[in-house]
């Protein structure tokens, strides 16, 4: 097994000889074997350990058996304890959420800090076929299908070619000591269920269950990709970003997308939005403009020829599309959510500039549609009449405020 961990390695270039890695080690089997393995690998690695405080006597053992492991191996140790209760409360998150955050963030901030190469998590064949019917059950889409990718950005899972099989020989042939967590075996926890009640079944109908399930897994991955290209595609073409964070797309280009439902989903789901809004914006397109949807992160409102998505915190009442074919007329008024009214008035060579306080002249060849009319944004500028070079509009109301006080006096 020792040769083929190398061959994996090499093979998905997951670290080179010379790189610290850092190991995620819970003292159980999967993770003492990563550590055995890069040990007599010759790679270089430090241990992480995280504490949640979940099990009282229990995890205080694992840290103790993980010291003593790194102590072993003469390899530094870090170890975090987490009140993990207190954050899942806070964040309204499951407790297997937050650890999963907990954890992680914790990784990062040692990578960062530390230098290491990558974070190696003990993730194996048989953790990744149990995610494959977690993400089906939760109906994540083509994304969740793949299992549990080699690589995650700075994450690597050395692992993954090999299934619980070969880590129980190589437990028993190096006679490896570990921790057993005892809620593995518990069936409250839905990977529980699904490791020791639905795969036994399904390797019981399917003798080749997994041999077939690392192929499919395979090819689910490779189709992925093409997917991914053909939706960032369309996303180049039909998104465009706003610097606020968010964006706004085409109503016309929208429309012309089948299946609609899934391909609103990829380009809204970066903004937080779920399958069910996502319906639920698919079935307003062809319904009356102001309509607003709201998802943990984002709004985004229906325009008469756009979605607009912008951060929560950013206002919305007051933003407004105002397209070329709405002022060529006798006049347009928008609807009550922005009570103004345009108009289009030639000036036959001559520029009266005594208007009314509530009224505005824009120079119209100089407007570009569609016209968007929203709150003021730090940073915005303005070219006030008759003056070079521009000024900030955040200036133009502080002269305003100084004026308003210089009155009172």
């Amino acid at each position: 097994m020792l040769q083929r961990f190398i061959s994996f390695v090499e093979r998905e270039h997951l670290f080179a000889q010379g790189q610290r890695v850092l190991l995620a080690v819970s003292g159980g089997r999967d993770s003492s074997v990563l550590c055995h393995l890069m040990h007599c690998a010759g790679y270089s690695f430090a241990i992480a350990h995280c504490n949640f405080n979940l099990r009282p006597g229990d995890c205080d053992r694992d840290e103790a058996f993980v010291r003593r492991l790194a102590e072993g191996y003469g390899v530094p140790v870090h170890v975090a304890r987490f009140d993990t209760r207190t954050y899942a409360a806070e964040r309204s998150l499951s407790i297997e959420e937050a650890a999963r955050r907990l954890r992680y963030n914790y990784f990062d901030e040692l990578m960062d800090t530390e230098g290491y190469a990558a974070t190696a998590t003990a993730h194996h064949r048989d953790d990744s076929i149990e995610t494959f019917f977690i993400n089906l059950l939760r109906g994540t889409g083509i994304a969740g299908l793949h299992g549990i990718p080699v690589r995650n950005g700075r994450v690597v899972r050395p692992l993954l070619g090999f299934g619980r099989g070969d880590i129980d020989d190589y437990v028993e042939e190096n006679k490896l000591s570990y921790v057993e967590d005892c809620t593995n075996a518990e069936l409250v926890y839905q990977r529980n269920r699904i490791r020791h009640q639905l795969i036994p079944l399904l390797r019981m109908l399917s003798p080749s269950f997994d041999a077939t399930m690392k192929e499919n897994i395979r090819r689910l991955s490779e189709t992925e990709q093409v997917y991914r290209a053909m939706i960032e595609g369309v996303r180049a073409r039909i998104v465009e970003p706003t610097r606020d964070g968010g964006c706004r797309m085409s109503l016309g280009e929208l429309r012309g997308l089948r299946p609609l439902r899934t391909y609103l989903f990829e380009l809204l789901q970066p903004y937080g939005f779920t399958p069910a809004l996502c319906d639920a914006v698919a079935e307003a397109l062809d319904k009356q403009s102001g309509k607003s949807f709201f998802s943990a992160t984002h709004t985004l409102v229906k325009d008469r020829e756009y979605l607009i998505v912008q951060p929560r915190d950013v206002e919305m009442r007051c933003l407004f599309l105002v397209e070329q074919s709405d002022v060529d007329g006798d006049g347009y008024g928008c609807d009550d959510s922005l009570p103004l009214t345009f108009d289009v008035v030639p000036m036959d060579g001559k520029m009266d500039l005594r208007v009314p306080a509530a009224e505005a002249l824009f120079d119209y060849d100089a407007i570009s549609f569609p016209l968007m009319l929203r709150h003021w944004q730090e940073g915005d500028r303005f070219r006030p009449f008759g003056m070079q070079g521009t000024r900030l509009v955040s200036d133009l109301f502080s002269a305003l405020v100084l004026r308003c006080r210089m009155k009172e006096r």
